[in-house]
């Protein structure tokens, strides 16, 4: 996948990212909103990025891409994950150097119509804890529809969160054929 944006550019994984994905793995931000995405060692994040390029070959989920700044710097990833019940959903994090600059609206915007064409879907789920201001926004701000907010189940535990759904939109002249 190579996507490229006015200021990003969306690419696959390769092991000279490592470093960069274990620092930006352990921001605050990251810690509180999805501890499982946290890698407290190279080696962690080496066998992290290794997995998720098999993943590329295999077409089995996550599919995640790293977001690059237009200068090769790495600042975060978007995500597609797939559930067993066929549905997928969104993921995305950008390090905390790099937030509220809009990097994160930027990335999914671009990277949903390719992904969901080539997975083959035209409806996106998204989840996030409700406190999650910037993660709220972020969906909104590209498209998704708020489902649900309430207690559900997040990472393991009982928690309030935001559910919520994105479906591909057509033109009217595109529907009307």
């Amino acid at each position: 996948m190579k996507i490229e944006t006015e200021r990003l550019f969306i690419t696959e994984f390769d092991m000279s990212m490592v470093e960069s994905v274990h620092i930006n793995s352990l921001d605050e931000d990251n810690r509180r909103y999805v501890p499982d995405e946290v890698f407290e060692t190279t080696e962690e994040a080496a066998e992290t990025v290794k997995f998720l390029m098999s993943c590329y070959t295999s077409g089995e989920g996550p599919l995640l891409y790293p977001v690059l700044l237009k200068d090769n710097t790495y600042i975060g990833f978007v995500q597609a994950v797939p559930f067993d019940d066929g549905t997928w959903e969104i993921g995305y994090h950008i390090g905390s150097n790099y937030t509220k600059q809009g990097y994160a609206t930027e990335a999914v915007t671009a990277f949903l119509p390719v992904i969901m064409k080539q997975i083959g879907i035209n409806e996106m789920r998204g989840i996030c804890l409700a406190e999650n201001n910037a993660s709220t926004k972020v969906m909104e701000r590209c498209g998704f529809i708020k489902l649900y907010e309430g207690i559900g189940n997040y990472q393991g535990q009982e928690r309030i969160i935001c559910k919520y759904v994105y479906r591909e939109r057509y033109d009217c002249k595109r529907e009307n054929k």
